[in-house]
C-alpha cells in the first residue's frame, strides 16, 4: 500500500547551513566549498542516484554540482539568504526504480525546471 509523504525545508544562511555541504550529503559526491575552503564528503553504504536538471537558458556550469552550489553561495551573501528549497518525497514501493525515477523527473521538470529553476535531484 502506498504511503504518501512530502516535506519541504529551506537551506539557508540564517540557519548556518551550507548549500555545498547539503548538496554533498544528498548526492554522495565529494564537493569543495570555496567559501569555507574545505571539502565535504559523507560516506554512504548505498550511493544515491543523483542528477541535475536545468532550464534551457541556464549556463553550462549549472550542470556541475560543485560549481552550481558555490556560485549560489557566492552570489547571495546576505545573513538571511535562502540558498535552496529542499523537498523530500516518499515514492511508492509498488513502482519499479525506473518508474520512480521517471515519475520524480517528470514532476521536477514540470513544477520547477520548466518555471526557470535548476533542480539538483
Amino acid at each position: 500500500m502506498a504511503i504518501f509523504h512530502m516535506s519541504f525545508q529551506n537551506i539557508s544562511a540564517g540557519k548556518m547551513r551550507s548549500a555545498v555541504a547539503s548538496a554533498a550529503y544528498r548526492s554522495g559526491d565529494k564537493l569543495f566549498d570555496e567559501k569555507e575552503n574545505r571539502s565535504y564528503f559523507y560516506a554512504r553504504s548505498v550511493m544515491p542516484e543523483s542528477f541535475i536538471l536545468t532550464p534551457r537558458n541556464a549556463p553550462e556550469w549549472a550542470s556541475d554540482r560543485e560549481k552550481l552550489w558555490n556560485e549560489v553561495e557566492r552570489k547571495d551573501r546576505r545573513a538571511n539568504s535562502r540558498y535552496a528549497k529542499e523537498f523530500n518525497v516518499a515514492l511508492p514501493v509498488e513502482l519499479s526504480e525506473d518508474e520512480q525515477k521517471e515519475l520524480l523527473t517528470k514532476y521536477v521538470q514540470e513544477n520547477f525546471v520548466d518555471e526557470g529553476m535548476v533542480a539538483d535531484v
